[in-house]
Parts: C-alpha cells; sequence; structure tokens
C-alpha cells in the first residue's frame, strides 16, 4: 500500500483493505473450536504464538518449526515481532532481511519484492520477518498490518503450507499485533509463558483478547500452553487448569539448553537429545483443538502464587485530600452549600 495516498486513492484504499480483511477471515473461516484431536483436516493450519517478550518465543517456534518439517510437514515461520529475532535461531544468528525494510529499498529504486528477496529456507523450513519501522517512526502494529498486505501481494492465499506459524509479541494485543484474533486470521493459539507473575500476566491478557473476539462471533481459540524454563514450581501449570488450556509441552531450565539457544543452535531435531521433548510438542500443536479460555482477574492471577512473593496480602489505603496537598496544606472553606431542615 502507498504511503502517500490522496483523497482519489481514499475508496480504492478502502476496497482493498475491506477485501484483505475478508481473505483474512476466509481463510480460517471454518470454527474449529469443536473439532476432536482425532479428527483430521487438509486445510492450513495457522497458528498464532504469544507470549511475553524475552519468554522464549523465537527459541521455541524455531525448533518446532525445524521438528515439524524433519515430521514431513511443509512449515512457513512467520516473524510478526518488530524486533525481528524470530529466525535468528534458525539462521545461525544471521539476520533475515524483513519485508518492510526490503519494500522500502526496493520501492525506492523502483523495483517489485520478490519471494527470494524476503522468503529463505534451512532444515525444510521456509522463514520471513515482516520487520517493523525505526525507533521513534511509526507504529509497529501499523508495520504488521502494512506487512501482510504485502505477503498478500506476493500470493500468501495460493501458498502451499500445511502450517503457518506466526510469531507476536504478547506484551501488546491491539492493531496489528491482535490481528489474529481479532480478524479470524488464524485458527488458533498457541502461548509461551513461565513460572512467573508476568509472563502468565500476558498470558492470560492474550486469553481475554481470545475470549472478547469469541464473543462478537470470531473463531480463534487457544490450543495450549508451552512451558518454558520449567522449574517444577507448578505456577504456569496451575495457571493452565484455571484457564481451562492443555499444556502443550514444559520445556525445563536446563543449562545445556540455554547454552545451545546463545550459540544458535537448534535442538528440534532427532538427532538432539531434546528431540523427544520437541517431536511431542510438534504432535500436541498439530492435534490440539483450539478452545474457548477462561481468562483470570488479577486476584486469581495473584492466588497461583506465594502471597509473600506477590504481595497479595496488601490491603488498599485510600488516600486524602491533606495527603494529596502536603505538610503545609492549609485547610479551605467549603463552597458547598448547606439547607437547613426548616
Amino acid at each position: 500500500m502507498k504511503d502517500d495516498v490522496t483523497k482519489a486513492d481514499a475508496p480504492k484504499l478502502k476496497d482493498d483493505i475491506r477485501s484483505f480483511d475478508q481473505r483474512l477471515r476466509e481463510e480460517a473461516d471454518a470454527d474449529l473450536a469443536d473439532v476432536l484431536p482425532t479428527e483430521t483436516t487438509k486445510m492450513t493450519q495457522i497458528i498464532a504464538i504469544y507470549g511475553k517478550g524475552g519468554i522464549g518465543k523465537s527459541f521455541t517456534l524455531a525448533n518446532l518449526s525445524h521438528m515439524m518439517a524433519e515430521q514431513g510437514k511443509r512449515v512457513l515461520l512467520i516473524g510478526c515481532d518488530p524486533k525481528s529475532d524470530t529466525t535468528s535461531l534458525l539462521f545461525g544468528g544471521k539476520a533475515c532481511p524483513t519485508i518492510i525494510e526490503t519494500s522500502t529499498r526496493k520501492k525506492l529504486a523502483g523495483e517489485e519484492v520478490a519471494i527470494g528477496d524476503v522468503c529463505f529456507k534451512r532444515g525444510g523450513v521456509f522463514a520471513m520477518e515482516l520487520g517493523g519501522p525505526e525507533v521513534g517512526r511509526g507504529c509497529g502494529g501499523r508495520g504488521i498490518i502494512h506487512g501482510f498486505e504485502l505477503l498478500e501481494k506476493l500470493g500468501f492465499h495460493d501458498w502451499d503450507f500445511d502450517y503457518v506459524l506466526l510469531d507476536f509479541l504478547g506484551d501488546v494485543v491491539c492493531g496489528g499485533f491482535g490481528l489474529p484474533i481479532a480478524r479470524d486470521m488464524a485458527q488458533k493459539v498457541i502461548l509461551v509463558g513461565s513460572n512467573d507473575l508476568q509472563s502468565l500476566y500476558v498470558a492470560n491478557n492474550v486469553c481475554s483478547a481470545v475470549e472478547y473476539f469469541r464473543k462478537l462471533g470470531g473463531n480463534v481459540g487457544v490450543a495450549g500452553l508451552v512451558i518454558n524454563k520449567d522449574d517444577g514450581s507448578g505456577e504456569a501449570q496451575a495457571f493452565a487448569e484455571a484457564a481451562g488450556i492443555p499444556v502443550l509441552a514444559a520445556i525445563p531450565q536446563a543449562d545445556d539448553l540455554r547454552k545451545k539457544s546463545a550459540n544458535y543452535q537448534i535442538v528440534g531435531t532427532q538427532q538432539s537429545q531434546w528431540g523427544a521433548l520437541f517431536a511431542e510438542l510438534g504432535m500436541n500443536a498439530a492435534v490440539a483443538p483450539p478452545v474457548r479460555p477462561t481468562p483470570l482477574d488479577q486476584d486469581g492471577l495473584l492466588a497461583l502464587f506465594d502471597g509473600s512473593e506477590t504481595g497479595a496480602d496488601v490491603v488498599l489505603e485510600p488516600a486524602s485530600d491533606a495527603d494529596m496537598r502536603g505538610k503545609d496544606a492549609e485547610p479551605k472553606a467549603s463552597l458547598e452549600v448547606i439547607y437547613d431542615d426548616a
């Protein structure tokens, strides 16, 4: 879509956006919430993965996609995080040219973007990054929407994949970041979290977004939770049970995994000691039906943790007008009119 739009272009632009929205809905129109795990479907599964920044989505996705490809599936991995780090592990730390920056460069040169400019492959996985604007120079969510508009021009709806995995920043579920949920672009969501309050807070927010749009007639559901850096303390498992979603895998807090991830080594392969774990995750992610979650309120989240660690026993103490005015404040006469009973 052009950056500079004239008034004459506005009607066509609205039609293009409306058409794009409709195409996204048609891509994932079937409500899979009642599909049994034993049933199979030939349609492409579009799965959006959400989680708190730094929780390990990229690590999980790179290894999950690699394992799915080893299992004979055609997999497309799309990074939808402005940090553009989704494909880093898959490509050994090498930066993948993003769709947005490539489009900008090609446009200035008067050229069209080609598949080979933005999509790369390794181990049977096809991968690309949407990218985002420079700091302070644009909206990341709008960049996501623009990126998918470019994907449509490249033929996104005609591509033949068994799975399309979308890596979304879970801290924000508005605008472009909420695209898969708000516009029925995906059939289901996978959450990545850990046994800490902040990551489960983000996971719970995504559950709330899913439930909100289901009430509006949407079809997206939650397939389950992947517990990353699992130390066995149990809070993430308790959250999954309370929210009514399954745990798809528990990736342990292991020094070997940390080192391999830091060195951009793939462990989602049968040759790795962790291969069985990611093979099971691949199977679970494939067959898990999208369910309607039961989001927790703030007190419910805090109740998953030891109160001495979360401050759950804190009592709200109302502030007074004197508190707000400070120590030198002078009382002022009220302007309220008081009428006699007579």
